[in-house]
């Protein structure tokens, strides 16, 4: 194959000049996701345009194997590593990131609890037949049907954002004459290096109870007292999330190190010894060949080795610890398959390069053109890249014979800001009609989807065991309007 002798010069550093086109970057896909002997992308031995001429395009694509892998790995994981601690870890799939009702039932089936934060997500937890003891309901701002809901569930922990809100829950579980089990989710005050958009542990936004002092006690300490004197409240321990897509393993040390130091404040203080601590989740995953994500077995180690080093020195006993990987499990496990339309190359003044964190590499006809490919989703199918500046890669599903060139993937809709992967070198020759691959789209690309446009939301397949199926149907033009009373 023929290669280019540099790279383009409008290139961000993190995106390398490919060897082989063709050769798939396995971080970014489904452990069952290659390449066939006629070099055409196959997920559990079904090739990609099989599942285009069945399904239709856009189509989310899900593999069932790789997300229960995932799953599991998560749950072995943390299971071994706290095992002489606390005798295991309770782990809750953060239903966020990608949630219907088979991935509900994937989850029970891998031994795996559900987070939810909304009424919807409680009554697709129901319709799956998850018994209550198994979910957890999160939000900052929930409403009295949702804590109905929840204590008409039982629902094995409600997780309290507020002072306001604990008040309400106390109030509404005493007339019901149940009592709810709560935990309080506290803001640490770590600054985690992610956007800060989805960085929820510092003080400035809207999560959580602060543990800093605003008068001589704090928010988190005020709660914890209210907590404990009501009849109603069954307060079972801590909560914190220090934000998404986290590579550092500081930040989730430092977290833990301060809950753990308030509790032992607060068995000091009122004589109690809260039986649980959930750390959150926000573990990062691989969008492109410069992310590195750690292994669930490493970031298990180095968190029980923080538990216990200071639940040692602080002289309590080591809490049943919990945590909520979403993104980690449902992300990897899905791609997206378009088909290309519009192509077209655009040329871009040198003086452009350099900048913006671009490689800038030497001047040549190439390093100043870049192509768009315009595909039939969008920012409607994955709102990331407009949201948080989200970077994504792309591959050509069919076998490749040419060049590689600098491309920008873009939406049908109209905004210019409907990028879909902004920077990523695709065979020279990608046409109309061809298949394009966007993976690591499994969490937080359904479940953010609209309709901007009047595009209908485009179909969710589970792929196992070399056959396809409907999970989620897509959408028509009848569903969209049938909701329009004019």
């Amino acid at each position: 194959m023929t290669q280019l002798i540099t790279g383009s010069a409008l290139a961000p550093q993190r995106l390398s000049l490919p060897g082989d086109i063709n050769q798939l970057d396995t971080k970014l896909w489904a452990g069952d996701v290659t390449r066939d002997d006629s070099g055409e992308l196959t997920v559990s031995g079904i090739k990609a345009s099989q599942l285009a001429a069945e399904f239709g395009t856009p189509l989310m694509v899900v593999s069932e194997a790789d997300f229960r892998a995932r799953a599991r790995s998560f749950k072995d994981a943390f299971d071994e590593a706290f095992a002489q601690l606390c005798g295991g870890v309770d782990v809750y799939y953060a239903g966020k990131s990608f949630l219907c009702t088979e991935v509900a039932r994937w989850v029970r089936q891998e031994g795996l609890h559900l987070d939810t934060c909304t009424g919807g997500e409680l009554a697709v937890a129901a319709r799956a037949g998850l018994p209550g003891e198994l979910l957890g309901l999160h939000g900052n701002n929930k409403a009295d049907a949702e804590i109905h809901r929840a204590l008409d569930m039982e629902v094995g922990r409600i997780i309290v954002d507020s002072l306001d809100e604990l008040h309400r829950l106390a109030g509404i579980a005493a007339s019901r004459g149940v009592t709810a089990k709560v935990m309080l989710r506290l803001t640490p005050g770590v600054h985690a290096s992610t956007h800060e958009f989805i960085a929820t542990a510092h003080e400035d936004q809207k999560f959580g109870l602060s543990l800093a002092d605003d008068g001589g006690t704090s928010p988190a300490a005020r709660a914890v007292a209210t907590a404990l004197a009501a009849d109603s409240i069954d307060l079972l321990g801590l909560h914190c999330h220090i934000g998404s897509q986290i590579f550092e393993p500081e930040g989730f040390a430092v977290a833990a190190e301060r809950l753990l130091g308030f509790l032992a404040a607060i068995q000091s203080e009122h004589g109690t010894a809260l039986p649980e601590l959930d750390l959150g989740g926000g573990y990062g995953i691989a969008y492109t060949e410069a992310d590195t994500p750690r292994p669930p077995a490493d970031i298990a180690q180095a968190m029980a080795a923080v538990v216990r080093d200071t639940c040692a020195r602080l002289e309590i006993n080591v809490p049943r610890i919990s945590i909520e990987p979403g993104r980690a499990i449902s992300g990897p496990a899905g791609f997206t398959l378009y088909s290309a339309g519009t192509t077209k190359d655009v040329q871009v003044g040198i003086e452009n390069a350099g900048t913006d964190g671009h490689a800038g590499h030497p001047q040549s006809p190439e390093a100043t053109s870049r192509r768009y490919i315009s595909v039939d989703g969008g920012m409607s199918d994955n709102a990331r890249p407009v949201l948080y500046d989200a970077d994504y890669s792309a591959v050509l599903a069919r076998a490749a014979g040419s060049e590689p060139a600098l491309s920008r993937v873009v939406g049908k809709h109209c905004e210019s800001g409907d990028i879909v992967v902004r920077d990523v070198y695709l065979p020279a020759d990608t046409s109309s009609g061809d298949l394009l691959a966007v993976p690591a789209t499994g969490a937080y690309c359904w479940a953010l989807a609209s309709n901007y446009n009047y595009v209908p939301r485009p179909p969710v397949i589970a792929v196992a065991d070399g056959s396809a199926r409907v999970i989620i149907r897509g959408e028509t033009e009848d569903d969209l309007l049938a909701r329009d009373c004019g």
